[in-house]
Protein backbone atom coordinates (compact mmCIF):
# COMPACT_ATOMS: atom_id res chain seq x y z
CA UNK A 1 0.00 0.00 0.00
CA UNK A 2 1.48 3.53 -0.69
CA UNK A 3 1.98 5.93 1.96
CA UNK A 4 -0.50 8.72 2.32
CA UNK A 5 1.06 11.92 1.95
CA UNK A 6 -0.07 15.48 2.73
CA UNK A 7 0.21 18.45 0.46
CA UNK A 8 2.26 21.33 0.54
CA UNK A 9 3.29 19.83 3.98
CA UNK A 10 5.52 22.04 5.76
CA UNK A 11 2.68 24.82 5.36
CA UNK A 12 -0.03 22.43 6.47
CA UNK A 13 1.99 21.40 9.48
CA UNK A 14 2.66 25.25 10.53
CA UNK A 15 -1.00 25.83 10.25
CA UNK A 16 -1.62 22.59 11.77
CA UNK A 17 0.39 23.48 15.10
CA UNK A 18 -1.67 27.07 14.82
CA UNK A 19 -5.16 25.81 15.37
CA UNK A 20 -3.58 23.69 18.10
CA UNK A 21 -2.67 27.08 19.73
CA UNK A 22 -5.66 28.40 19.18
CA UNK A 23 -8.30 25.97 19.97
CA UNK A 24 -8.37 25.83 23.67
CA UNK A 25 -9.99 21.73 23.69
CA UNK A 26 -6.93 21.39 20.93
CA UNK A 27 -4.34 22.71 23.52
CA UNK A 28 -6.13 20.40 26.38
CA UNK A 29 -6.09 17.26 24.24
CA UNK A 30 -2.71 18.11 22.98
CA UNK A 31 -1.41 17.98 26.71
CA UNK A 32 -3.05 14.87 27.04
CA UNK A 33 -1.17 12.76 24.50
CA UNK A 34 2.06 14.29 25.53
CA UNK A 35 1.17 12.78 28.99
CA UNK A 36 -0.08 9.70 27.64
CA UNK A 37 3.00 9.02 25.62
CA UNK A 38 5.26 9.67 28.17
CA UNK A 39 3.32 7.25 30.68
CA UNK A 40 3.48 4.38 28.04
CA UNK A 41 7.44 4.75 28.50
CA UNK A 42 8.28 7.52 26.07
CA UNK A 43 10.79 9.72 27.22
CA UNK A 44 10.10 13.54 27.60
CA UNK A 45 12.38 14.58 24.77
CA UNK A 46 11.34 12.04 22.23
CA UNK A 47 7.30 13.10 23.06
CA UNK A 48 8.59 16.74 22.43
CA UNK A 49 10.11 15.95 19.18
CA UNK A 50 7.00 14.07 18.44
CA UNK A 51 4.40 17.03 19.16
CA UNK A 52 6.52 20.14 18.39
CA UNK A 53 7.39 21.30 21.51
CA UNK A 54 10.17 22.02 24.04
CA UNK A 55 11.63 18.88 26.46
CA UNK A 56 10.74 21.16 29.32
CA UNK A 57 7.22 22.14 28.16
CA UNK A 58 6.54 18.36 28.33
CA UNK A 59 8.22 17.98 31.38
CA UNK A 60 6.08 20.92 32.83
CA UNK A 61 2.85 19.15 31.20
CA UNK A 62 3.71 15.58 33.48
CA UNK A 63 4.90 17.15 36.94
CA UNK A 64 1.95 19.32 37.03
CA UNK A 65 -0.57 15.98 35.79
CA UNK A 66 0.98 14.39 38.74
CA UNK A 67 0.46 16.24 41.26
CA UNK A 68 -2.54 17.99 40.29
CA UNK A 69 -4.74 15.52 37.90
CA UNK A 70 -6.28 15.57 34.66
CA UNK A 71 -7.10 19.61 35.62
CA UNK A 72 -4.04 20.46 35.22
CA UNK A 73 -3.90 20.23 31.78
CA UNK A 74 -6.27 22.30 30.50
CA UNK A 75 -6.04 25.86 30.39
CA UNK A 76 -5.92 28.27 33.36
CA UNK A 77 -7.88 31.61 33.10
CA UNK A 78 -6.25 34.18 31.68
CA UNK A 79 -6.35 37.37 33.70
CA UNK A 80 -7.07 40.64 31.97
CA UNK A 81 -9.52 43.70 33.03
CA UNK A 82 -13.25 42.48 33.37
CA UNK A 83 -15.16 43.94 30.04
CA UNK A 84 -16.75 47.11 31.08
CA UNK A 85 -20.35 45.60 28.75
CA UNK A 86 -22.73 43.85 30.42
CA UNK A 87 -23.88 41.15 27.71
CA UNK A 88 -27.21 43.38 27.42
CA UNK A 89 -25.31 46.15 26.48
CA UNK A 90 -23.18 43.72 24.31
CA UNK A 91 -26.77 42.65 22.42
CA UNK A 92 -27.75 46.81 22.33
CA UNK A 93 -24.51 47.54 20.59
CA UNK A 94 -25.05 45.16 17.88
CA UNK A 95 -28.84 45.83 17.54
CA UNK A 96 -27.27 49.46 16.72
CA UNK A 97 -24.43 48.78 14.60
CA UNK A 98 -27.05 46.99 12.60
CA UNK A 99 -28.49 50.67 11.75
CA UNK A 100 -27.52 54.17 10.87
CA UNK A 101 -25.91 55.88 13.35
CA UNK A 102 -28.12 58.95 12.35
CA UNK A 103 -30.93 56.92 14.20
CA UNK A 104 -29.16 57.79 17.31
CA UNK A 105 -28.49 61.13 16.47
CA UNK A 106 -24.93 61.04 15.86
CA UNK A 107 -23.18 63.18 13.05
CA UNK A 108 -21.75 60.07 11.29
CA UNK A 109 -23.28 58.30 8.47
CA UNK A 110 -21.27 55.58 8.98
CA UNK A 111 -20.43 53.24 11.85
CA UNK A 112 -16.49 53.83 13.29
CA UNK A 113 -14.73 54.06 16.16
CA UNK A 114 -15.47 57.72 17.52
CA UNK A 115 -19.22 57.09 16.62
CA UNK A 116 -19.81 53.75 18.56
CA UNK A 117 -17.42 55.70 21.10
CA UNK A 118 -20.22 58.39 21.71
CA UNK A 119 -23.05 56.04 20.98
CA UNK A 120 -21.30 54.24 24.24
CA UNK A 121 -21.33 57.36 26.35
CA UNK A 122 -25.33 58.35 25.41
CA UNK A 123 -27.04 55.23 25.13
CA UNK A 124 -24.94 53.25 27.84
CA UNK A 125 -23.62 55.52 30.12
CA UNK A 126 -20.10 53.91 29.03
CA UNK A 127 -16.80 55.54 28.34
CA UNK A 128 -15.19 53.48 25.71
CA UNK A 129 -11.95 54.75 23.95
CA UNK A 130 -12.12 54.78 20.42
CA UNK A 131 -9.85 51.85 20.25
CA UNK A 132 -11.62 49.46 21.74
CA UNK A 133 -14.97 50.26 19.91
CA UNK A 134 -12.76 49.62 16.84
CA UNK A 135 -12.02 45.94 18.42
CA UNK A 136 -15.65 45.68 19.19
CA UNK A 137 -16.71 45.68 15.30
CA UNK A 138 -14.13 42.64 15.15
CA UNK A 139 -15.79 40.94 17.96
CA UNK A 140 -19.44 41.35 16.81
CA UNK A 141 -18.01 40.28 13.47
CA UNK A 142 -18.87 43.66 11.67
CA UNK A 143 -16.09 45.39 9.72
CA UNK A 144 -14.99 49.20 9.29
CA UNK A 145 -16.10 50.41 6.26
CA UNK A 146 -15.04 53.89 4.85
CA UNK A 147 -17.02 56.11 1.90
CA UNK A 148 -14.73 56.83 -0.82
CA UNK A 149 -13.78 60.62 -0.35
CA UNK A 150 -14.78 62.84 -2.94
CA UNK A 151 -12.67 65.58 -4.61
CA UNK A 152 -13.44 68.43 -3.63
CA UNK A 153 -14.32 71.26 -6.92
CA UNK A 154 -13.70 68.10 -9.44
CA UNK A 155 -15.57 67.91 -12.17
CA UNK A 156 -18.10 65.03 -13.03
CA UNK A 157 -18.02 65.12 -16.57
CA UNK A 158 -14.57 65.58 -16.87
CA UNK A 159 -14.24 62.43 -14.47
CA UNK A 160 -16.35 60.13 -16.47
CA UNK A 161 -14.70 61.34 -19.75
CA UNK A 162 -10.99 59.85 -18.24
CA UNK A 163 -12.63 56.69 -16.65
CA UNK A 164 -12.11 53.22 -18.80
CA UNK A 165 -15.50 52.22 -18.14
CA UNK A 166 -17.30 55.22 -18.86
CA UNK A 167 -20.24 55.00 -21.54
CA UNK A 168 -19.14 57.71 -23.51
Amino acid sequence: MKPLTISDRENMIMALQDQIRRNTHARYNHRLHGVLLVAQGMTCPRVAELLGDSHHTVVNWVRRFEAEGFGSLEDARRPGRPSRLKPEQMARIETALRQSPEQYGLAAHLWDGPALSEFARQELGVTLKVRQCQRLFRQLGFRLRKPRPLVAKADGALQSAHKKNSTR
